[in-house]
């Protein structure tokens, strides 16, 4: 079994009407929270899922969200914080 370290460092959190919501540039995932430490740690969680069950299908996780959709370059007042994501994920080896 093998640890692999992934951080990204493109993501976001954005006040929406009743909460926050949060997005991973890098990945195109998004979550929600009704406080910013809820919309980090759903988003953390929403990350981490998506990945396994990308590697799980042998499918490629990397997807950044367009440019056209990038809040970082469209909008960046609507964004309340940047912060970064580590995931430290365990890999099975088959043979």
């Amino acid at each position: 079994m093998d640890n692999i370290v992934l951080e990204f460092e493109s993501v976001i959190i954005k006040e929406e009407e009743g909460g926050y919501s949060s997005l991973c540039i890098d990945l195109d995932v998004a979550s929600q929270g009704e406080t910013i430490e809820e919309a980090k740690a759903m988003l953390v969680e929403a990350v981490e899922g998506y990945i396994e069950v990308s590697i799980e299908k042998n499918l490629s996780f990397l997807r950044p969200v367009a440019e056209i959709d990038n809040p970082v370059l469209n909008a960046p007042d609507t964004i309340v914080e940047k912060f970064k994501i580590k995931t430290d994920l365990k890999i099975h080896s088959y043979a």
